[in-house]
């Protein structure tokens, strides 16, 4: 299964945000995607510094850093937020990595990517 396209096909609409006073988009994940939620996936993406030393997550992008969402072309779906089991050890900007761990979907929190994968394994660096 190629995960991203699967994340590719998550549409996003304007949705009003209260506290900020402006429209942000939020995702609506298909229910293919919907499915997976709580499940095993694998995913193969390149290794994006983040915000080093703050939390316990590393950011997974299906493009280089000069393409990516955050400094790139990118957009919302083709990141990740990966919570390893246990420390995968250190990695480079653009390490090509694959990593096995659960979805979850995250809709709301903005503290947060959309695509989280959670008690994840390094397979392959």
């Amino acid at each position: 299964m190629d995960t991203w396209n699967l994340f590719a096909s998550t549409k996003f609409e304007p949705k009003f945000d209260e506290q900020l006073g402006e429209y942000l988009y939020h995702p609506v994940f298909t229910d293919n995607i919907r499915k997976l939620e709580g499940r095993e996936v694998v995913l193969e993406g390149f290794y994006v510094p983040f915000a080093p030393g703050e939390g316990d997550y590393i950011i997974l992008s299906k493009f280089p850093m000069s393409q990516c969402f955050f400094c790139g072309g990118g957009g919302p779906e083709s990141v990740a937020e990966v919570n390893f089991a246990r420390d995968p050890g250190r990695f480079q900007v653009d390490d090509l990595i694959t990593i096995r761990g659960k979805l979850k979907l995250n809709q709301d929190d903005l503290e947060h990517l959309n695509f989280i994968i959670t008690d994840a394994v390094l397979i392959r660096n």
